[in-house]
């Protein structure tokens, strides 16, 4: 397949991914964006900065390499263009961003707390505690913000026990959540599992505050069963 061929279709994925945004109730107005990666080109695409959703197209998604230049596009890439580009340089196995500021996952960046794992069906998707970040200081924040964000998911993840497919997302300090996956729609998957998971959670604290997380064992079953090489969940 020619490169630009192959640049058509990562745009196309991109532009569908930050459209299946709205579709999915995860944003409003423009608070949202989703990337996509071809790790054989070096290249990311992303959605351009504070246009509306209704307004996208495959052709108005900007293409960048992973230095975060600008290779193709008309338009200014999403200001979170370089915490995108962050993720992309340390975590080679992920293919697609979602950065959102859905209600329930928000609620818990901006109260500052990890989502923990209650149960089987945050296990399928995430073998833990969802992390949240510690709050960034002045000088990361005024010297160069969206960079340093992806560095504080890097090295919040990197404070864990399990890998960035094992965990695929973040809660950001007084901000909201990054999720990552495989390619960009299966991130918009996550991202909407993680805002379903955030709800229950908190439902579930309701009515039991002192409910304890599962057993390990239960969690590692749960996750393992979709994820890895003995998976055998749904159809070959």
């Amino acid at each position: 397949m020619a490169d630009g061929e192959r640049i058509s279709r990562l745009r196309e994925a991109v532009c569908r991914a930050n459209l299946d945004l709205v579709d999915k109730g995860l944003v409003i107005d423009t608070f949202g964006n989703v990337s996509g990666i071809d790790r054989e080109l070096g290249l990311i695409a992303i959605k351009p900065s504070g246009v509306g959703y209704d307004s996208l197209t495959p052709q108005a998604m900007v293409v960048l390499d992973l230095e975060g230049n600008k290779v193709d596009g008309d338009l200014n890439p999403s200001s979170d263009t370089k915490t995108h580009v962050r993720l992309y340089r340390e975590f080679p196995e992920i293919g697609g961003v979602v950065h959102t500021h859905s209600r329930s996952a928000t609620a818990w960046a901006q109260a500052k707390r990890p989502l923990p794992c209650l149960g089987t069906t945050h296990a399928d998707y995430f073998r833990g505690d969802v992390p949240v970040t510690r709050p960034m200081t002045e000088a990361e924040v005024v010297s160069d913000y969206e960079r340093n964000t992806g560095l504080v998911i890097v090295e919040t993840i990197r404070t864990l026990d399990l890998s960035p497919v094992e965990v695929s997302a973040a809660l950001v300090a007084n901000h909201g959540p990054f999720v990552w996956s495989d390619d960009p729609m299966r991130a918009v998957e996550v991202a909407r599992v993680l805002e379903f998971l955030a709800g229950v959670n908190l439902s579930a604290r309701m009515l039991n505050p002192a409910e304890p997380a599962p057993d390990r064992f239960l969690i590692d079953k749960h996750f393992l069963r979709k994820h890895g090489a003995q998976a055998y969940y749904g159809q070959k």
